[in-house]
């Protein structure tokens, strides 16, 4: 098998990992009658999965170094595509939500061992790339995901949950055609002694926080930009689902850009850049009165996100000690679904107490904070950002 095949199987692995959470994104706001529940408790349907899958990354971690990739990725994809599809069943509110746990159990293996594939396959620049072509896949998956999943809802809320069954077929094809990229020679036993001890190293522990703080973001859009659309503009789900999949045509262009812009920028600049973008897109979504600055909000915040991204996941990479690449894209991943936990807890509170334009504020603020916050620790990466 060619490099283009393998690095299009993990990168199909990332899509169905994001698709976990922007397949739902639209469908949403139509959940909460069905289901008897209240908007502010609908996004648990997103945060209760992204708990489970930050919580079972903890074990993943501690393992993954020691053990073949394969023997995590394939046992994922197969527990997320059975208990995503059992979703379809759910009699309930509380059953769907433990069949979400359920299913975050195998998403915590899939973004972390793809991402640790393209590392110890790439190189330099090349791995960049190969981050960038992925981050292309996941934002086609912000396009497609959200249209996919508003287009099924139109035959049921529930509908949209039968689409994650597709990677009981994906864990067949991985298992038969990817190599694996940790032999025996290569594993190491890490304790959880050993992983808390690289938190201590600064560009370990900088670049997990702005993990979380670009899921964080991301969720905000995610979650309360379907009721702006719904509210505001009669939006259905899958006009909202059309709507949103704007944020993913901005990500690929930037994305498809990423070895290009790390080369001639650096890393920590683009980065920073995107953060600030995504600050004033979410901050816009305040001040947009028609449809046409609300979807300009949506296309300004992909750029940020598609900019954000590619360097990010490089530089988890690239910040591991000798034999803990594993370990570290775990923990650089936990910190990506704890802020996805976060953003509908916390969002949630700033809702009910203070409406929806305090909680696109509060967002906004963080997101100008953590570029500014990134120019202050600009000599975190002095010996390893540009290699």
């Amino acid at each position: 098998m060619t490099g283009n095949h393998k690095l299009l199987i993990i990168c199909l692995v990332a899509f169905f990992a994001m698709s976990a959470g922007a397949l739902l994104g639209p469908v949403l706001p139509f959940m909460v009658e069905p289901l008897n529940t209240s908007r502010a408790a609908i996004g648990l349907v997103l945060g209760m999965y992204t708990f489970s899958t930050a919580l079972f990354m903890l074990f993943i971690s501690a393992i993954t170094d020691s053990v073949g990739r394969k023997k995590i990725l394939v046992p994922c994809l197969l527990i997320n595509g059975v208990a995503g599809v059992a979703c379809y069943f759910a009699p309930d509110f509380e059953t769907l939500l433990a069949l979400r746990f359920i299913q975050g159990i195998g998403i915590s293996g899939m973004l972390p061992i793809a991402m640790t594939m393209i590392g110890e396959l790439y190189t330099g620049l090349e791995r960049v790339n190969a981050m960038g072509k992925m981050s292309m896949t996941t934002g086609a998956g912000a396009i497609s995901a959200p249209m996919i999943g508003g287009a099924l809802a139109v035959y049921g809320w529930n509908v949209p949950f039968l689409f994650y069954g597709l990677t009981i077929p994906l864990a067949i094809i991985a298992a038969l055609f990817l190599p694996e990229t940790n032999p025996p020679g290569n594993r190491t036993r890490n304790r959880f002694s050993d992983i808390l001890g690289i938190l201590r190293e600064s560009s370990v522990l900088y670049t997990v926080f702005l993990s979380f703080a670009i899921s964080f973001l991301l969720y905000t859009v995610v979650i309360y930009v379907p009721f702006i659309l719904k509210d505001n503009f009669g939006f259905s789900a899958a006009e909202a689902g059309l709507a949103l999949g704007i944020q993913g045509f901005a990500m690929v262009s930037v994305a498809s850009q990423a070895k290009r812009l790390a080369a001639r920028y650096g890393k920590q600049k683009v980065i920073r850049t995107g953060f600030t973008i995504i600050g004033a897109a979410i901050g816009g979504f305040i001040f947009a009165e028609t449809l046409v600055q609300t979807l300009a909000m949506i296309l300004l915040f992909g750029l940020g996100f598609g900019m954000v991204l590619p360097p990010l996941n490089t530089l988890a990479t690239q910040i591991a000690p000798q034999g803990m690449m594993g370990s570290v894209v775990s923990v650089y991943n936990i910190m990506k679904y704890v802020g996805q936990t976060a953003a509908p807890l916390i969002l949630a509170v700033v809702l009910l107490n203070f409406g929806i334009e305090a909680v696109f504020t509060a967002s906004c603020i963080f997101a100008f904070l953590v570029a500014v916050s990134i120019y202050m620790a600009r000599d975190i990466y002095a010996n390893i950002a540009e290699e």
